[in-house]
């Protein structure tokens, strides 16, 4: 019935500066020290970080996203592995392609950037949970299907899984977009995780930047007048 659509780009940096923050923030055990400053504990304790330059990253999926993330990490000076289906030359100039395997075996911190398609469902669960490097940092600000809650659990509570940053979590449709503060969550698994100190979650908001939401106005807007005017639309799926 003439009916297109189109994909709406916006800026990749959004989502990749997050996961950054999420990776230091997790090596640095950011979530466990503010909460003890909130109670005045000043001590140093278990306060004992990493330094990302030490670590050897992972990026799962090396499209405009995990692109992006991988000059920004190069920076700091880490060994930087990378996975993906479709391998491109430019990534090569920061990282070396790896299997999927070698992601989990050698990696101290993995990040994910890939879609949520059948193939990509629960990519880390609990059949390979065990197979991680121990004391990894895991950070997803892609999407919440690509890792099992409860594999998440396991590794933790068996000291396999150093620390977790998550932008977006399992079963995310009825969790997150509503306003919860005066009602019972009944996502039994995302309780146990939000209770951990080394687990950091946040609702969904890594794209949410002042440059991102120009990005999506402005796409729209020329994706429209492109079809009005009968000109080929950039982002065209259908």
């Amino acid at each position: 019935i003439g009916v297109q659509v189109a994909h709406i780009l916006y800026s990749p940096n959004a989502i990749a500066d997050f996961a950054v923050m999420l990776m230091l923030m997790c090596l640095r055990k950011a979530k466990y020290i503010m909460k003890r400053y909130e109670v005045k504990d000043y001590e140093l304790g278990r306060n004992q970080g990493r330094e990302l330059r030490n670590m050897t990253v992972g990026v799962v999926g090396t499209g405009r996203i995990g692109r992006t993330v991988i000059k920004e990490i190069s920076g700091f000076g880490c060994k930087i592995l990378a996975y993906d289906l479709f391998e491109n030359e430019e990534t090569k100039k920061y990282a070396g392609y790896v299997s999927y395997d070698e992601i989990l075996e050698k990696c101290d911190v993995i990040t994910f950037h890939v879609p949520a398609v059948k193939e990509n469902h629960h990519m880390i669960n609990l059949n390979n949970v065990s197979r991680l490097k121990p004391g990894v940092v895991i950070i997803n600000t892609a999407r919440g299907s690509l890792i099992d809650n409860r594999a998440l659990i396991k590794g933790i509570e068996e000291n396999i899984i150093g620390a977790v940053g998550m932008d977006v979590i399992d079963n995310e449709p009825v969790y997150y977009n509503f306003d919860h503060k005066d009602m019972r969550l009944e996502d039994h698994d995302a309780i146990i995780l939000e209770s951990f100190s080394n687990v950091i979650i946040t609702p969904h908001t890594a794209f949410y930047t002042d440059q991102a939401v120009h990005d999506m106005v402005e796409n729209s807007v020329v994706t429209c007048c492109q079809y009005m005017k009968k000109e080929k639309i950039d982002w065209r799926i259908v």
